[in-house]
């Protein structure tokens, strides 16, 4: 999956930086300043809707960081909206679709 979000996110207007730690992935995304959080929904031990409630939580009194959530099912997108994430696409999605749901232009 790595791969193809690499290819998908190639050439746009978009610096892609691989964490593997769920548990840490809400500090090393405020710390590093990111404009969003890309989780696949299967991610460690954690998952997905733990780590978008964690970066909603981890911005205290600013605005959070928007999650996008790689969805395995289309069904789990109501889950994704229940986590807090600000938007989903299944793991089937073209690259305009992800460059959309993150908020990239072309």
């Amino acid at each position: 999956m790595t791969d193809k979000v690499h290819a998908s996110l190639g050439g746009a207007d978009a610096t892609v930086v691989d964490h593997t730690d769920p548990k840490t992935a809400s500090q090393v995304a405020y710390e590093g300043g990111f404009d969003s959080v890309l989780v696949n929904m299967q991610v460690g031990t954690m998952g997905a809707m733990a780590v978008a409630r964690a970066v909603r939580s981890g911005a205290g009194d600013d605005e959070p960081i928007p999650v996008t959530i790689l969805l395995d099912r289309e069904s789990d997108a109501f889950l994704a909206g229940r986590s807090g994430a600000k938007n989903w696409v299944s793991k089937d999605y073209t690259p305009a679709e992800l460059r959309e749901a993150l908020g990239i232009s072309q």
